[in-house]
């Protein structure tokens, strides 16, 4: 297999072919990740199938290589993790401050974020990624593929061989998961999920599965370990939390026990896994200060001169002087777009109470931005970019950002009342989208940097892919999160009177940091559910170490606890299907390589990389059916355009709905056991 390619080497990186194709590859899978996001709350790692997809398109162009593919990813790698600022955004819509997403000034906070994430991790490169030991999953992965790919084509193997990685693969999954999604959210043929409530007097439990086959790759990515931590966080809040509200709660006038136990469920106990998802970030943040404070070191070193400088291809990162100068251009940008955000909302505020305010929030975002920045790059090198909890940085700078202007406003007065106190929701909120822009794009940097590191790539180079990538996903972003809002509305934001809430966006991460900004401003945060969730999430920490301790390999990821009590059941206990599939074909792996007698290591091998491109398919082809459907919605002002039966239909669907969702799962199943057959026979030739 091809090593790293050497210093002396002079290949084609930076192409324009390879820009284009990053853009269109760009645009998909950021489109994708915002459905998913505003979905479910959470998005996909985007590397390994934009590594699949350049090498299937490049290679019929002459002179493409690994580190052409390379920079491809890189570029779409990074504008799909960009598409993490839909967890802050949406509130400003919720709190009524905005209508719609301004184009210009959601595309220049992206991009102004995202960029600054890229730059704030640059001088981590070499003490995160060439001299540290953290595993980098997501790099170390897109690596290996760019590695095999680049490999078989060197060799004249069969494009379409089962020993190469496909592009088949990834589209046979979109395709099933689009087809999916058009007769369940399209025609309502099949149900979106299925619900059972079990009653015992003034009891309430709910069992519940979605049939989202889009969540089943994303529980399939995570793995067993998150997912047994997400059914233990939904355990926790149907099984004991709810129930143990709905026993001393009064119901409403003609309101039934499940319905009172959803409202409980949404006005408290996601509360109770706020307060854990927020300790669990805290804990994390904890352990890595070590480390942390050597990569903030690291870049105070770099910044004035005094890093290690090498002239090795391999080893040029962007100069200090354009780090510093672009970022001095961004935190000039920052003035502007916050400053014409605040003139909007209050033309009439004096100039010293402005400028102010203004320097407050700007600062708080540019330099607590950076600190961030190494936390974050350090968890992505520890945990993956995907397992990384952006959620709970997000909890923490909104916190954080609104007592600020709490304080502020405290001496100046009238600013809190401005606008009914919206505007100071909406400046915390603002603020906070800077820093969350900045954290998720410093997850993915330092793993493009690794990947890059492990092929030979040019640091600079990925590192101009990566700014490139940041601004044509800020350009993709607006208009999509306006065609979705306009389709489908989010909960406590419809943009038209006679909308069904139940077809909203949930955007769980906005509608919970939203939250807790308009709770710290007025006064009205659920603090007992949020401190009984800090105390769980402190008892889980203790049963998540002795667990590392006693075992040396479980664990217990009390953030995917959190998680499981906050999201609603019929996201979590999907996500945890996908995550027992995964299980469950590694299970059969290991057996058959035993009754093989072939390393598993290399027998699994190409199962395991087809099990993530159908899965990293499901996502794209259920998000792109979404978007597809929201734009029908919108242009003909129907709640369900293609539907093909009415009332009365909704048991008829949801068994069918169920049949359908479980004969896909085998049909996955199946599919990934069989490539197992191939990988033993390619194995017994080498």
């Amino acid at each position: 297999m091809r090593e790293r390619i050497p210093d002396e080497a002079n290949l084609a990186e930076l192409t324009l072919r390879g820009l284009i194709l990053g853009a269109l590859i760009t645009v998909v899978f950021t489109a994708s990740n915002v459905y998913l996001g505003l979905k479910v709350g959470l998005t996909f790692a985007s590397s390994i199938p934009a590594a699949v997809i350049s090498m299937a398109v490049l290679r019929y162009f002459a002179g493409s290589n690994i580190l052409e593919n390379n920079m491809v990813q890189t570029q779409a790698s990074a504008a799909g993790t960009l598409s993490s600022i839909i967890f802050i955004l949406p509130g400003l819509l919720m709190i009524g401050y905005w209508s719609g997403f301004p184009f210009w000034q959601t595309a220049a906070i992206c991009s102004i974020g995202g960029i600054l994430g890229v730059l704030y991790t640059i001088p981590l490169r070499r003490v995160m990624v060439v001299k540290s030991m953290l595993p980098y999953p997501e790099g170390v992965a897109a690596a290996e593929i760019l590695r095999v790919g680049s490999h078989n084509e060197e060799e004249g193997a069969a494009r379409t061989s089962g020993n190469a990685p496909g592009l088949r693969d990834i589209l046979g999954g979109g395709l099933v998961a689009a087809v999916f999604s058009l007769f369940s959210t399209g025609f309502k043929l099949l149900a979106e999920s299925c619900s059972f409530w079990i009653t015992a007097g003034q009891t309430a439990f709910r069992l519940s599965t979605g049939f989202s086959l889009a969540l089943v790759g994303a529980g399939y990515l995570m793995g067993i370990t998150a997912g047994i931590a997400i059914l233990i966080g939904l355990v926790i809040a149907w099984g004991v939390a709810v129930p143990l509200l709905t026993v001393n709660a009064v119901p409403a006038a003609g309101q039934g026990l499940p319905e009172l136990a959803t409202q409980l469920w949404s006005s408290q106990v996601r509360f109770l896994g706020a307060g854990t998802i927020g300790v669990a970030a805290l804990w994390t943040l904890a352990s890595l200060f070590k480390p942390m404070v050597q990569g903030v070191w690291s870049s105070l070193e770099a910044v004035r001169g005094g890093g290690e400088v090498s002239e090795l291809r391999t080893e040029r990162d962007m100069p200090a002087k354009w780090i510093l100068a672009i970022a001095g251009f961004l935190l000039v940008a920052l003035f502007v777009v916050f400053g014409y955000f605040l003139e909007q909302a209050a033309p009439d505020m004096p100039g010293w109470q402005f400028w102010s305010l203004l320097t407050v929030c700007v600062v708080f975002a540019f330099f607590f931005g950076f600190l961030i920045a190494a936390a974050c790059g350090y968890m992505a090198g520890l945990v993956g970019s995907s397992s990384s909890p952006i959620s709970g940085i997000g909890i923490i700078a909104v916190i954080l950002v609104s007592l600020l202007i709490l304080g502020f406003g405290s001496l100046e007065g009238g600013l809190l009342d401005r606008m009914d106190g919206k505007l100071a929701i909406a400046l915390a909120l603002f603020t906070t989208s800077v820093v969350l822009a900045i954290a998720a794009i410093s997850n993915d940097n330092l793993q493009d940097l690794k990947t890059g590191y492990l092929v030979g790539a040019t640091p600079w180079r990925q590192q101009v892919a990566l700014i490139v990538g940041c601004l044509a996903g800020a350009l993709v972003i607006p208009p999509v999160l306006e065609l979705l809002y306009n389709a489908y509305g989010f909960t406590g934001a419809l943009p038209r009177a006679g909308m069904d809430p139940a077809q909203a966006l949930a955007a769980p991460q906005a509608t919970l940091l939203t939250a807790i900004a308009s709770g710290i401003f007025r006064h009205a945060l659920n603090w007992n559910m949020i401190l009984i969730g800090v105390a769980l999430g402190i008892a889980l920490i203790l049963v998540d170490v002795m667990l590392r301790r006693s075992t040396g390999k479980a664990s217990l990821p009390v953030l995917a606890v959190g998680l499981g009590i906050y999201l609603p059941p019929t996201i979590g206990m999907t996500l945890f299907i996908g995550s027992l599939l995964a299980w469950r074909l590694e299970v059969g792996l290991h057996r058959r390589a035993l009754l093989a007698g072939v390393p598993e290591e290399r027998y699994a091998e190409e199962p395991k990389r087809r099990g993530v491109l159908l899965a990293s398919g499901l996502i794209v082809g259920e998000s792109l059916m979404g978007i597809f459907l929201a734009a029908l919605i919108g242009g003909s002002g129907k709640d369900a355009p293609l539907a093909l039966v009415g009332p009365g239909f909704e048991d008829v669907a949801q068994w069918l709905g169920l049949a359908v969702f479980v004969v896909v799962c085998v049909l996955f199943y199946r599919k990934v056991m069989n490539g197992s057959h191939e990988a033993a026979g390619v194995t017994r030739q080498r």
